[in-house]
């Protein structure tokens, strides 16, 4: 296999970030202050480190005789890195540390982790990790950090399987650089149709000045899904359903829903209470005993779906009835939403596609989407249909949808359909989750956005960070946010007047000609519609 290094620095530090990361998850296998050494297995062959020698390097940055061979194999730089990685500290809770790992999502996570740290009996580390990380978290002050957790690992010894974690190491590697290779195939192609299109004279900046519609909210909190419902002043308008991801409400894409609007637009957010905020905070207070239940992957499409029969009885008052075009609709989501919004416009689950990958292995390691999608194959069947087809149109955002939909799945969408993606989102990853994706889909009316450096929570709009239920530090947004959230005001407008409104003069900015002016150097913005990826 070849390694490379990567010319675009920001995915260079993601890199960089998940081997740290990587490294303190190891460290939390140490074992406690009654043990003297780690054991690092390389199948028959083991090594021994001692712990003091690794605490005097991370708290002075001095290595130690035993340590000094890392000097011959890392710059002064990467030992800092390393150095920092140990003993970086997350302000965080213990409730929230507890409640999470001992839900479903966190089990199946710990026994991931559990396979490359296991127990001296060389049992998997799972429970052994899950306690340490409760222990470091109750002793508060800004010390959940490798170091402390290493100081209360249960057991007395630990062993590292080196030759696991070189194949999740191998397997990282080749994800980063493969999905470097897509987003470059994407850029390229997105140039030949720049280079095409000539000077046009079309730009999409000017779509993110507000339209010219006036527009008023209504909440409708006695549907079967809480809503805020947008209406503009005109008449008949088409109709826009926004599904935030997990943890989010109908804050998330509110400045998307009130642009949408002045475009004339009536656009239903809704609120989902099974992968809400309040349900993240239900989990942390013990009032709910995971992330979200299966069901949740059912009840997300099938719960707009009763929403828009409930806005047809709704709409029979004339002060929303007259505004509302429920023969119109489109759907747009984000993340979970973004799943939601696919199988709206008509993509099917495959359980075929589910069980090769299911349970979650270390061979995914960047992956953890799968958790989610995987909590499918829980649910009895015969699953019930959730496309609808008053669906015209869709856009879905970093959507997690690779295994639980597979090629089959995707290419039974038949409205036109967007597809964003960031080339730095760890949490659906950009290959898996929408570039290979993308290229399933069979609709002639198809696009990918993608934003270079965009993570998962670019376009996410959050009034009050420190508010949320788990707060998102701000080198986990990424660069730019505000650009992520131009880009989505742009471009939602000219694709749902396209193929929502059919007002045709709006098709000229869906090509990379009118997008390119919208495009910030700190986050490069490609738009494509054929895109073959060469591996």
């Amino acid at each position: 296999m070849t390694i490379r290094f990567w010319p675009n620095r920001r995915l260079k530090y993601g890199a960089l970030l998940l081997v740290a990361l990587m490294l303190q998850w190891l460290l939390i296998a140490l074992p406690g202050l009654s043990t003297e050494r780690l054991f690092v297995n390389f199948g028959a062959v083991e090594y021994s480190v001692s712990v003091a020698n690794l605490e005097t390097f991370a708290r002075t940055g001095e290595l130690p005789y035993e340590l000094r061979s890392l000097g011959r194999f890392l710059s002064a730089e990467q030992l800092e890195q390393l150095r920092n990685g140990l003993t970086v500290s997350a302000d965080i809770d213990v409730v929230t540390v507890s409640q999470f790992l001992y839900s479903a999502q966190g089990e199946a996570t710990l026994r991931l982790l559990g396979e490359l740290v296991q127990t001296a009996a060389r049992q998997n580390g799972a429970l052994a990790i899950r306690a340490a990380l409760i222990l470091a978290a109750a002793d508060g002050e800004g010390q959940f950090n490798a170091l402390n957790i290493l100081n209360h690992f249960p057991t007395q010894g630990a062993r590292v399987d080196l030759q696991r974690l070189s194949t999740v190491a191998r397997t990282v590697i080749t994800e980063l650089n493969e999905t470097e290779a897509a987003v470059t195939q994407i850029q390229q192609q997105a140039a030949l149709d720049l280079a095409s299109a000539g000077e046009t004279g079309t730009t999409a900046v000017s779509l993110l000045q507000p339209g010219p519609e006036r527009w008023q909210m209504q909440s409708l909190d006695q549907l079967t899904l809480p809503t805020d419902l947008y209406l503009p002043a005109g008449q008949n308008a088409p109709l826009i359903v926004i599904s935030h991801g997990l943890g989010g409400n109908r804050t998330t894409f509110a400045y998307l829903a009130e642009h949408l609007a002045s475009y004339g637009f009536a656009v239903a957010v809704v609120e989902h209470p099974g992968s809400s905020a309040a349900q993240l905070e239900a989990l942390l207070t013990g009032e709910a005993d995971n992330v979200i239940e299966p069901e949740e992957m059912m009840r997300r499409p099938l719960a707009i779906q009763t929403l828009l029969d409930e806005l047809a009885t709704v709409a029979q008052a004339p002060t929303i009835g007259e505004h509302v075009n429920l023969q119109q609709v489109g759907v747009l989501g984000q993340s979970l939403g973004g799943y939601t919004t696919l199988a709206l416009a008509g993509a099917t689950v495959q359980s075929t596609a589910l069980e090769p990958v299911c349970p979650v292995r270390t061979s995914s390691p960047l992956n953890l989407s799968l958790l989610l999608q995987c909590a499918v194959l829980e649910l009895p069947p015969p699953l019930p249909p959730l496309a609808d087809q008053r669906i015209q149109a869709a856009i879905a955002i970093n959507p997690l949808d690779s295994a639980v939909f597979g090629s089959v799945g995707m290419a039974n969408i038949a409205v036109p359909t967007m597809v964003v993606s960031g080339s730095a989102d760890t949490v659906t990853p950009a290959l898996a989750e929408q570039i290979r994706p993308f290229t399933w889909l069979e609709s002639a009316e198809r696009y990918l956005l993608m934003m270079e450096n965009g993570t998962h929570f670019s376009t996410i709009y959050e009034p009050d960070p420190s508010a949320a239920a788990i707060p998102v530090p701000a080198q986990i947004i990424g660069p730019a946010p505000e650009a992520a959230q131009r880009y989505i005001k742009a471009m939602s407008v000219a694709f749902f007047k396209t193929y929502l409104a059919r007002e045709d003069t709006y098709r000229a900015y869906l090509h990379q000609a009118a997008v390119q002016p919208l495009s910030n150097p700190a986050l490069p913005l490609s738009l494509v519609q054929e895109f073959t990826l060469e591996n």
